[in-house]
């Protein structure tokens, strides 16, 4: 420990559509959802995280709530950098008389462009970062996970997050080949939504949606150990008055049906352009799936009968992506193939 240890700190931050996962002192000390609510009149900050969440799709006319990230990339600046600054802040310091300034280990989808990896830059400077790095998301749920990159073996890792799937194929501290599609969590809300509507005439609202994925997501529609079904609130269409339904697993898994297919012709796709030496690594050590829509259940069944090969899913699929990022703060020298300046 040095001197002036009290004028910087270290963060890894997983920033993802969905939720944003901090850690500070090898603490997950953040996890909220990504999302900011703003007073329209004077741009203030009202609430950030759960708070605001709480908020959406609730707010009179004053009062605006912002995902500042979509397909997992920046698309409101102004408000993810209020919101990254607010996170920070959550975290508590101990120590007010100073202003620390970070040193920063972002994860980033694996199909970013120069401009969105800018644009994640840009907003940790601008919240008092003095050393920003970035890691692959990928990359990162590897290491969450345990997998040791450095080796030359294959693994493929499947993390679908909220904005994005992010496919690949990892050896020697690197991604072979990779496929990062835009079909993820908030698809799957989406796909609920219009579900519901078509179907039942009944009008949802996102957070609804996703209460409906958490509660009876399905990937089959048959399961061998079956939620119960689910009642869902929300506006008849045609009378324009609330009711109520009851939805069951299987209907959802139908509703989520074009898009899960979509995540397997990535994967099919992913495993067909990775050398063949890796291939037989691959056959070996299966696949690994992190991130919230690992959840979804029977998805590594599913994945399983389409190619064939063994699905793991991480202990911790939501955290596993935020760790690994962690882990290559922790050990900066040794991870510095895989950080990006």
């Amino acid at each position: 420990m040095g001197w002036f240890d009290f004028l910087t700190s270290d963060i890894a931050i997983d920033l993802g559509t969905a939720n944003t996962l901090i850690i500070h002192k090898e603490k997950i000390v953040v996890d909220e959802p990504s999302i900011i609510a703003i007073d329209k009149t004077n741009g203030k900050v009202l609430a950030i995280g759960r708070e605001a969440m709480q908020m959406h799709e609730k707010t009179h006319e004053n009062i605006k709530t912002i995902r500042p990230l979509k397909d997992g990339v920046i698309a409101d600046f102004d408000a993810a950098e209020k919101m990254i600054r607010g996170m920070i802040k959550m975290i508590d310091q101990g120590n007010r008389v100073f202003r620390p300034s970070h040193r920063m280990v972002i994860c980033i989808p694996s199909g970013i462009t120069e401009v969105e990896k800018r644009a994640v830059r840009d907003s940790a400077e601008h919240a008092n970062a003095k050393e920003v790095y970035m890691i692959h998301e990928p990359i990162a749920a590897a290491l969450g996970i345990g997998i040791d990159i450095e080796q030359p073996v294959g693994s493929m890792v499947v993390d679908i997050g909220g904005g994005t799937t992010e496919i690949a194929v990892i050896a020697l501290s690197g991604i072979v080949c990779d496929q990062s599609i835009r079909t993820a969590g908030d698809t799957f809300n989406k796909d609920i939504l219009d579900y519901m509507r078509r179907q039942h005439n009944l009008l949802i609202g996102e957070r609804s949606a996703e209460k409906v994925k958490i509660e009876v997501g399905a990937a089959l529609t048959e399961l061998d150990d079956d939620p119960p079904d689910y009642e869902i609130r929300g506006r008849d269409l045609m009378t324009g008055i609330p009711k109520v339904i009851k939805v069951s697993y299987s209907e959802i898994a139908f509703a989520l049906d074009k898009s899960i297919s979509k995540i397997e012709e990535s994967v099919l796709k992913a495993l067909e352009i990775s050398p063949p030496e890796l291939s037989a690594d691959i056959y070996d050590n299966g696949i690994h799936l992190t991130g919230g829509g690992a959840l979804l259940r029977g998805l590594d069944k599913r994945l399983s009968m389409k190619t064939k090969l063994p699905v793991h899913i991480a202990d911790d699929p939501l955290r596993a992506v935020v760790r690994g990022t962690g882990l290559s703060l922790n050990y900066l020298d040794r991870y510095k193939a895989v950080l990006m300046r």
